[in-house]
């Protein structure tokens, strides 16, 4: 049994936003497994000065390297010296607007985003961040308008669809927000983010009986993750099935955050159902008054 992060408000086990996990985990582009391998990119070959001055191709596979490596700082920098030696090619102000996101920095994303959307070529990675974003910092209105552009070119695109949906579900339009995840769900059958979002859409709407039924078969596979498993303890919790959310629970987390979770399915009964979709959209404690 895995023990549980230390967490002061919402779900533990969970990070962040219950209901976001999947979108931020879809935000997070390549992990580091161990130490972040530092690069010097624009170092040369010998002391001397006289090594091969960096091209854009090779900054740009530097940059890379850097961040799959976790590098993070150092792919930034790449990207942006890149974007100098390219002032007409988008792509590594994008490339610096995802790590930036990576790092949790999304005002600078939105700068390097918008920096990129001014110029030609392919800038749709641009309206997708920006979108990624805006929903990041619990804008999702804001979130709109990239996203429509960016439907123009990829309509049937299932990750953008999760992002509609997460975008409608944010602002509260939960039946919106289902029939985007299931468009997606028709192109990509089985899918864990669409599948949950689309679980905990229902559960939001009160519609407890169908969410089980759509994360269940995901949650309780021999794939399913402890987030499935933990989301799919929270909509038990929600509707009063506490039994069986704590059964759940101690598949991934100690007693103690199981208790603290039962807690908080109960503090989440007594809301309103708007108030009980705030506080589990915001991750914010619940309040009954």
């Amino acid at each position: 049994m895995q023990q549980a992060k230390a967490g002061a408000r919402g779900i533990r086990g969970i990070p962040g936003p219950a209901f976001l996990f999947s979108l931020i985990a879809g935000l997070a582009l390549a992990g580091c497994a161990g130490a972040p391998i530092n690069l010097d990119p624009l170092s040369v070959n010998g002391r001397d000065g006289g090594g091969p001055v960096p091209t854009y191709p090779m900054l740009m596979r530097i940059g890379a390297a850097a961040q799959s490596g976790g590098d993070l700082a150092n792919a930034i920098g790449v990207y942006r010296r890149a974007a100098e030696m390219a002032p007409q090619d988008p792509a590594p102000l994008i490339a610096a607007g995802d790590v930036l996101l990576q790092t949790g920095a999304t005002n600078e994303a939105i700068v390097s985003y918008n920096a990129a959307l001014v110029r030609p070529g392919d800038t749709q990675g641009a309206q997708v961040g920006l979108a990624k974003a805006f929903l990041m910092t619990g804008k999702p209105q804001l979130a709109l308008s990239p996203l429509s552009k960016a439907m123009e070119e990829r309509p049937d695109d299932p990750k953008l669809l999760l992002l509609l949906g997460v975008t409608r579900d944010l602002a509260g339009a939960h039946g919106e927000a289902q029939g985007y995840y299931r468009q997606g769900l028709v192109r990509v059958p089985g899918d864990p983010a669409l599948t949950v979002n689309l679980a905990l859409s229902l559960a939001l709407g009160g519609n407890y009986t169908n969410a089980i039924a759509e994360l269940q078969p995901l949650a309780m596979s021999t794939t399913g993750s402890a987030q499935e498993r933990q989301t799919l303890a929270l909509i038990y919790g929600l509707n009063g099935n506490t039994a069986e959310a704590a059964r759940l629970g101690r598949i991934d987390l100690d007693d103690a955050s199981v208790a603290h979770n039962l807690a908080y399915y109960e503090s989440l009964r007594g809301l309103s159902p708007e108030a009980r979709s705030q506080a589990i959209l915001s991750g914010s404690p619940a309040r009954t008054s």
